[in-house]
């Protein structure tokens, strides 16, 4: 028995047929974006730049040059202490977030605050964000050498300590490259400036992008 060639106006039913059937299953669906959440101070927040010249837009776009579907929202708030990213953690990181880059702590060095309550707060956004099952990086700083070396030590070894104990990756200076390079800060000589901020984009790519890859489900 001969199939009839059915048309309708024009296109045939088979060839109809045919373009369902690649568009269901002849082309892969694409893969959800990765859901990052920088998570941090001033540093992070793009403290008087444009839009689209701060850390998250500039990261997300560099992930996405190497092929990575990623989604960077910026988490960041200008002045923020450990304290302050503690209180609101939960709120400002959706449960859907694959991975947080956590950048706190420079503010309650310049306060003169003690290093045991910023390892606190730190190692209390730590273990919420491993109780979600959310993973994280952390962003180490350094002391100003006029607080002391009693001071200095304590502080920064905040960050190798606590990346070693919840087993994360570590970026171990944030601002490597651009702390007192004045061609990468702002006039405060303080915060960066678009140049600045590639170098720090720059600086920690390897590390978010080999953290992306140890995400369950997103390794080859």
């Amino acid at each position: 028995m001969a199939f009839k060639h059915w048309s309708n106006g024009g296109t045939s039913v088979f060839s109809l047929l045919a373009l369902v059937v690649g568009l269901t299953i002849g082309t892969p669906a694409s893969a959800d974006p990765v859901k990052i959440v920088a998570f941090g101070d001033s540093l992070m927040a793009g403290y008087q730049l444009g839009p689209d010249e701060g850390f998250a837009p500039r990261l997300e776009a560099a992930l996405r040059e190497k092929g990575y579907e990623a989604e960077v929202a910026n988490g960041a708030v200008s002045g923020d202490t450990t304290s302050g990213g503690k209180a609101r953690l939960d709120w400002t990181v959706p449960d859907d977030t694959d991975l947080v880059l956590v950048e706190l702590g420079a503010n309650d060095m310049l306060r003169g605050l003690p290093p045991e309550n910023a390892k606190a707060n730190l190692d209390a956004i730590l273990a919420r964000l491993t109780e979600r099952e959310i993973a994280a990086i952390l962003f180490g700083m350094r002391a100003a050498p006029q607080l002391g070396a009693g001071y200095v030590e304590k502080f920064e070894s905040i960050y190798p300590t606590l990346a070693e104990e919840y087993e994360i990756p570590l970026v171990p200076f944030f601002l490597e490259g651009v702390a007192a390079n004045r061609d990468r800060l702002l006039d405060d000589g303080m915060h960066p400036n678009p140049a600045g901020v590639s170098t720090m984009v720059e600086n920690v790519l390897p590390v978010v992008t080999e953290a992306i890859d140890t995400i369950d489900g997103r390794s080859d």
